[in-house]
This record gives structure tokens, sequence and C-alpha cells, in this order.
């Protein structure tokens, strides 16, 4: 809608998970360091996890887009399945094709294509996103593929990303097991402060049509302040009330976005969503 107005390419503040526009905090940097880390050193489980809203899947996108052609991606979205269920979405999604219908004959699939990749000197890497929601008998399955080895190295690498409750889960008793094979574990810290404004313009700059346009938005400090204020440095409050923010500007016909419109633009979100 107000693409034109400000001379965009595409909304610089939509809340879908576009590695194009991933913005590398201290936090985001060291996370993919230490996942890049982990998938090279064949490590085989790691986990990351982060407040709603943090970037968790951004990041997940970026590290598929950014990693090197010798390493394959099975990538699962949202792991709402039956164990068997989520066997067939990781060899689908690896593209193996089976008519094995239990789980010992799709893990013994799987182990034989790791088998061959490894041969290749290739990687495979299984990200499941959303990972609070695998079931105890999930996690469990997800310990039996990290079994998935060689004599030297692991044949799988396993990411699971989620909310903070994933770390709660893999502190039962019953997932004992499992824990001990972690071998990194991150959280996904909230931007800093001091990181916002880095974060607004990055992501502006990188929609823009022509970069020298005169048609620059500016973002008060006080504006930048307030918009810290509602949404606590998480990535997607800051989205939702820039996007708000800019349509303000658009109605008004102004390129200068200060505190008051992010204060109203606040008023509404908090009003049709309750939080931020």
């Amino acid at each position: 809608m107000y693409y034109d107005f400000y001379q965009l390419k595409e909304n610089p503040f939509n809340v879908t998970a576009d590695p194009e526009l991933f913005f590398a905090s201290k936090s985001h940097s060291d996370a993919i360091s230490n996942l890049v880390y982990g998938i090279e050193q064949r490590k085989g489980l790691m986990i990351i996890t982060g407040e709603v809203g943090t970037g968790k899947t951004t990041l997940c996108r970026k590290l598929l887009k950014q990693s090197h052609k010798n390493i394959k991606f099975a990538l699962v979205l949202n792991p709402n399945f039956s164990e068997v269920e989520l066997l067939q979405i990781i060899l689908h999604d690896l593209g193996i094709r089976t008519r094995e219908q239990n789980k010992f004959g799709l893990v013994n699939t799987l182990n034989t294509f790791l088998l061959k990749e490894s041969k290749k000197n290739r990687n495979v890497v299984l990200v499941i996103d959303e990972a609070q929601n695998l079931s105890i008998n999930q996690l469990e399955q997800i310990r039996l593929l990290s079994n998935l080895e060689t004599e030297k190295e692991k044949l799988l690498q396993i990411i699971l990303v989620g909310q903070p409750e994933l770390h709660q889960a893999i502190q039962l008793p019953e997932l004992r097991q499992l824990r001990q094979r972690v071998a990194v574990h991150f959280h996904i810290d909230a931007l800093e402060k001091s990181d916002v404004k880095y974060y607004i313009y990055h992501r502006i700059k990188q929609v823009m049509q022509r970069p020298d346009s005169s048609r620059c938005i500016l973002f008060t400090e006080a504006a930048i302040d307030q918009i810290y204020h509602y949404s606590k440095g998480s990535p997607r409050a800051i989205n939702v009330l820039c996007d708000r923010a800019l349509l303000a500007g658009f109605v008004a016909e102004t390129f200068s976005i200060d505190e008051y419109v992010i204060n109203d633009c606040a008023k509404e979100v908090l009003y049709c969503e309750h939080h931020i």
C-alpha cells in the first residue's frame, strides 16, 4: 500500500521469515556460528532456543541459504505428527523414495541413504522448528536418529529449534539420554536497545528501490526509544509496530516517524492483539 510512496520494492517489516532481511545481531551471529561449527564438526545434536518472535525461523532459513553445497538439509517446520509420519516427512524432504511404512524400515532406509552421502563426503542436516511441540516419544525418536553414526562421525546432524519450553522438556528424567547427547545449546536473546535502530534501517535499506533516494524514511531517536519500550527488543514486535508506523506516515504524507506516531500505533496493536 505504501511501497510507491516510500519507493520500496517490498514490505521491509513483513513478519514472514525472509533470510534476505536477516539482521546479524551479536546473539544471532553467535547462534549461526555455533550451528556452523556443530554441522562442520559433525557434532550430532544441537538445540537453539528463543522466546516467541526472536527470529529463530529466519535464522534457520539464513543458515540453509548460506551453507555449503555439500550439505543437504531437511527442514520440518511443524512437527505435530506421529513418529512414523515425522520419519516419512524427513525422508520426503531429503528426496528419499521408499515404500516402507514402519519405523524400523524407515530408519533403515534413512541410515542407508546417510551412509551413501557420507562416502561422497556430504553432510546431512535435519532442522526441526517449533520443537517445543515434540512429544516425549518423538524426542526419544530424535535421540535414536542421533545414534546413526560410523566409527568416526555422526551421519546426521540434528538441530532442534524452539521456545524455552524445549529446554524445560529435555530436563525431564526420561530424556536424560537425549540431554547427554546435546553438543551445542544456544539461547537467542531479544535485540539490545542499541540494536533496534540498526535493525530498522537494515531492513529498510534492503528493500529500497534507490538507496540514494530523497524519499528517505526517518525514525526519530525518540520514536526508536518507544519502539524498544513497546517491543522489548522482539524483532517480530518491532516489525508489527514499524509496519503500522509506515502506514500512518503514508496516510499523513510524511517520511518522518516520531514517538507520537509510535505511541498511536502501539495503542492500535495493543488493542487488536492485547500484546506486542
